[in-house]
């Protein structure tokens, strides 16, 4: 299965009641960064498609690339309130003694443990070994070997998909809406937004923190959050990297605290 195929079996599975969905997953004791931590915000991993008639996804280059830079520019704007020394790429290139190809590699090896994390944390389909703990994924030596060589603690990585309704998909989805009030009801999925973010200690290689994010209607020409414009792309970081929690064992210790 393409990479397009996962990430809407993963939307699929994940899908609920809820027109815009989040959820966190944290490490027992993980706190979020403060004070003067180095964080490298890894090139978003993004895809934009054109959701045809028959709901079937066609990638969109030139969407994908203008989603990508949007949500740079967002993430800049966002980790820049945040303190400590960030650093967003935008290539693959851009870090020195680290080459693109070690980036790439990287990356493959986030998606393939991120989408591991969607299905088992979120769909229900728990693994046995998991259920009821934290995180408990890595990516293992190869984060732990930027970390060194870098000097950055954290590394965050981003996933987004947006499957944007065309027009004769918007159609059918009226032709659905309709039938509603003469007695039959068949309203098509349309747009829709699938993403996560997970925050990496480069020092260990722990996944410590991860949040998903997905959005979509049955309402013909509804969507939430286009990444294609620089105001949907700035929601979505928003949504997901806005509220970073704690860990449960941090968040009991405050509550304590507090008493």
């Amino acid at each position: 299965m393409g990479k397009v195929g996962a990430a809407l079996a993963l939307a699929a599975s994940l899908a609920g009641s809820g027109c815009v969905q989040s959820r966190q997953y944290a490490d027992v004791q993980f706190t979020p960064p403060q004070g003067d931590y180095r964080l490298l915000v890894m090139r978003p991993d993004v895809a934009v498609n054109a959701l045809e008639t028959g709901g079937m996804p066609q990638p969109r280059a030139d969407w994908t690339e203008q989603a990508r830079s949007n949500i740079i520019e967002a993430l800049r704007a966002d980790q820049a309130g945040r303190g400590g020394k960030v650093l967003v790429l935008a290539k693959r290139n851009e870090l020195p003694n680290v080459s693109a190809d070690e980036i790439a590699d990287l990356e493959r090896l986030h998606y393939a443990v991120g989408n591991s994390i969607a299905l088992h944390k979120y769909s229900g389909a728990a693994l046995p070994t998991k259920r009821g703990k934290g995180l408990e994924y890595t990516l293992g030596e190869d984060a732990v070997s930027l970390g060194r060589r870098t000097g950055y603690d954290y590394a965050l990585f981003l996933y987004a998909e947006d499957n944007i309704a065309s027009s004769g998909r918007t159609a059918l989805q009226v032709l659905g809406v309709a039938g509603c009030f003469i007695g039959f009801c068949a309203p098509s999925g349309g747009s829709n937004q699938f993403a996560y973010a997970s925050l990496v200690d480069l020092r260990t290689g722990e996944v410590v923190w991860f949040n998903i994010l997905q959005t979509g209607s049955q309402l013909p020409g509804v969507t939430f959050g286009d990444i294609r414009t620089q105001q949907g792309a700035s929601q979505m970081v928003e949504r997901l990297l806005g509220r970073m929690k704690a860990g449960r064992e941090v968040r009991e210790a405050q509550s304590a605290e507090k008493r």
